[in-house]
């Protein structure tokens, strides 16, 4: 009987740049899902709602707390999207149990950041709505490490109905941030070609410089995995 197939070689034609965990998933879901996944989220009560300084979002799944996670339970339109991803990847340990969906209006953008020792090292992102360009750049701390020669910025073009996941050193020693601006330089992007499709966001700057136009909202939901689950967090 022939070996079945690991996890990375059933993603292998999803691999993107130069580090083998990075996997960009184009049109990962059909327009109507998008629309239904958009009509779920804006349709949920005005308190899912947190207010930032240069977006809002919505926490599902419960509280992540330094010591593990104090659950609730993900409603079945997010449990639908969130077993499609932990199926179709097989890297998750198990279940997607958290959740959070970021809105982004054209000039917002996320400063450069890690997800924290909290959750298991793989992260999924789908994005809804308008294109963006997501920067990854070596943590600070890495960059003077002479043991490690191969880190390297890059930039990723995310694409409606797209799925993004990264996992292991991409998680662990890499910083990930999107510009607060509406046009956003792709042509370097480690997908540029995936952008060429939708002629629609596409704009050309100075010279050959490529570009996608945020015209509209874009809506990410980051999926992930909280490893220590706890009834209590008073009783740690």
């Amino acid at each position: 009987m022939a070996a079945a197939p690991d996890d990375d070689e059933l993603l292998a034609k999803f691999k993107v740049g130069s580090i083998p965990t990075v996997y960009y998933i184009p049109d990962f879901i059909s327009d109507s899902d998008q629309k239904l996944l958009l009509n779920h989220i804006y349709t949920a009560p005005v308190s899912k709602w947190k207010s930032l300084k240069n977006r809002r979002l919505q926490n599902w799944g419960g509280i992540v707390h330094e010591k593990g996670l104090l659950p609730q339970d993900l409603p079945a339109w997010l449990t639908k999207i969130t077993e499609k991803i932990g199926n179709e990847s097989s890297l998750f340990p198990s279940a997607i149990n958290h959740v959070l969906i970021n809105e982004y209006h054209p000039n917002q953008g996320i400063m450069p950041h890690q997800d924290g020792p909290a959750y298991f090292p793989v992260v999924a992102i789908l994005s809804l709505g308008s294109p963006v360009v997501m920067d990854f750049t070596p943590h600070p701390s890495l960059t003077d490490d002479s043991n490690l020669p191969n880190r390297h910025p890059f930039s990723i073009a995310l694409m409606q109905r797209s799925l993004l996941i990264f996992k292991d050193t991409v998680y662990s020693d890499y910083l990930h941030g999107i510009k607060d601006c509406e046009v956003q330089q792709y042509d370097t992007a480690v997908n540029a070609t995936e952008v060429l499709q939708d002629r629609s966001v596409v704009e050309t700057l100075d010279g050959d410089l490529k570009a996608i136009h945020r015209s509209g909202t874009r809506v990410s939901l980051t999926c992930r995995v909280v490893s220590k689950v706890h009834k209590n967090l008073f009783r740690f």
